[in-house]
């Protein structure tokens, strides 16, 4: 038997543990080491007075058949109609022979996505669209002044040498400028002219005017067989209590297989030898040491503090690890009877309210990030979905700085007067309800030290019995599907006796992932 294990219990580890024992062979045992007391990473869900928040908001859909099938084995899609559906009666494409959430928990909705921009007290599609409401919203002049400049930059294209320079080509400087700009400064920190053409390759991927028009010329059923932009997808899935939902099923599977999670355990030290192997990691518990052998680890932990934590580093290397930089995460969530949102689009709501799942804050003149209206992901997500409107505001900042340091009251009310000014509430009188989260290392960053990562790589594929897997474990922004496929990569790898980790290292860098469904 062959001792895995396993850094972190978020999407990544926790789909290396269960590929790994599912097939009860008991050729593995499975330890995973969490270093808090919840599952799922950024993925989890919180529950605060019996309301659920999404840390992020997580759609679930994914052009890899293999992670849709994964899910669907796990949380099966809904065949009966979900509360809202059943008040609104609205019509949704149902499984047959599925679970009703109504009755069951372990059950996947399938919901619809509408995603917006605020801009100017005023709604854009997101991504923008060409539509009537648009032009309307923009003024003609402004439309105008889009459309040459789009016209510009697909004649002259610009070297992507830059995160600014990316969007200007696809969507031409003067939507850059009303729509990303602002926008990426805020998430990041930094202009994007600072960051790297890698995010925006990564993470927006085919999107772009072109693709924007070409997807409204898509006819529904190939949009449905998951030929489009993930971007601009119409429906998605989403477990009946959020994203953590699913992984709190995956990791009750792991431990009824016979795997171990151990929570409230920091990795310390990671121990190796001089002929590159992982011998053991030294783990922090209750304020006592442990040393824990294995064969085989899977690291899903930052990679700066995965090299900060193992002997006998390189100096250069230690310089690069130790400047690969990170955004930080605040939601507020913010319970309130009311919205200053009028629902103007011809899709049914519980209560009218606008049906986002998401509201990009592109106003400048605000810390404000994005709004999550959790009542649209999932009505179980909300105690009285009728009633009362439950959002999450989310930030981006660093750990350590001003607003990471803000008391919980202090952060409230900044965040209830900003939702005051920008018009989406009245009055810090109609919150009945709030609630602070933060996460640290939430978004690894593509600038300072990142744009030596490649020798990062090639350090850590020395180690023979070392898999670097996820979002942080490989300073890689992906989706969470991304994630769980590094984790199939893994897994296969090991499996096979494979010791080289380019499949590992591809996933969502390469076409394939990009543009068509991996088989």
């Amino acid at each position: 038997m062959k001792n895995v294990v396993i850094i972190g219990a978020g999407p990544a580890g926790l789909t290396a543990g269960y590929e790994l024992l599912k097939d009860k062979t008991g050729e593995y045992k499975v330890t995973i080491l969490e270093e808090t007391s919840v599952i799922g990473g950024i993925s989890q869900t919180v529950r605060y007075n019996g309301n659920r928040m999404d840390i992020g908001g997580h759609r679930f859909f994914s052009k890899d058949e293999r992670v849709m099938k994964w899910w669907q084995d796990m949380m099966p899609r809904q065949g009966k109609p979900s509360f809202d559906d059943i008040r609104l009666k609205r019509q949704k494409k149902l499984s047959q022979g599925g679970p009703d959430p109504e009755t069951t928990d372990r059950v996947m909705l399938v919901r619809q996505r509408v995603s917006r921009i605020y801009y100017k007290k005023k709604f854009f599609d997101y991504p923008v669209t060409m539509k009537k409401e648009t032009i309307v919203n923009m003024g003609f002049g402004t439309t105008m002044k889009a459309g040459f400049s789009y016209l510009k930059s697909a004649v002259h294209k610009l070297p992507e040498e830059s995160l600014e320079n990316f969007y200007i080509n696809r969507f031409g400087r003067k939507l850059y400028s009303m729509f990303f700009e602002g926008y990426t400064e805020k998430l990041w920190g930094r202009h994007p002219r600072e960051i790297s053409a890698d995010w925006g390759s990564q993470r927006v991927k085919g999107l772009s005017i072109r693709a924007v028009i070409k997807d409204m010329l898509t006819p529904k059923s190939k949009k449905e067989s998951g030929k489009g932009e993930t971007s601009l997808i119409e429906e998605f899935y989403y477990p009946k209590y959020g994203p953590g939902q699913l992984w709190e099923t995956t990791a009750d599977e792991i431990k009824a297989l016979g795997g171990e999670i151990r929570f409230n355990s920091k990795v310390k030290r990671v121990n190796t030898d001089a002929q590159g192997k992982i011998l053991s990691v030294t783990i922090e518990s209750n304020g006592t040491e442990e040393t824990i052998g294995g064969d085989i680890f899977l690291s899903s932990m930052p990679v700066k503090d995965l090299i900060a934590g193992m002997n006998d580093v390189p100096s250069d290397i230690c310089i690069i690890a130790s400047g690969l930089p990170y955004r930080d995460f605040v939601t507020v969530g913010l319970l309130v009877n009311k919205l200053n949102l009028k629902n103007e689009t011809n899709i049914r709501t519980l209560g009218n309210i606008v049906p986002d799942c998401w509201i990009y804050v592109q106003d400048t003149g605000v810390k404000l990030g994005r709004i999550q209206i959790f009542n649209n992901w999932s009505p179980y997500m909300v105690k009285d979905a009728e009633n009362t409107i439950w959002i999450g505001l989310e930030y981006f900042c660093e750990e350590g700085d001003s607003f990471w340091n803000m008391t919980e009251e202090k952060c409230v009310d900044m965040a209830v007067s900003e939702l005051v000014k920008m018009g989406v509430i009245n009055s810090k009188s109609d919150v009945l309800d709030s609630h602070r989260e933060k996460i640290k290392k939430a978004y690894p960053a593509y600038f300072d030290t990142y744009s030596e990562i490649d020798q990062i790589i090639a350090y850590l594929n020395k180690f023979e019995n070392l898999y670097c897997i996820g979002r942080n474990g490989q300073h890689r922004y992906n989706n969470m599907d991304h994630s769980m496929a590094t984790s199939f990569e893994a897994v296969k790898n090991i499996k096979s006796g494979k010791t080289d980790k380019t499949n590992v290292w591809n996933v969502n860098t390469e076409k394939e992932y990009h543009e068509e469904k991996s088989k």
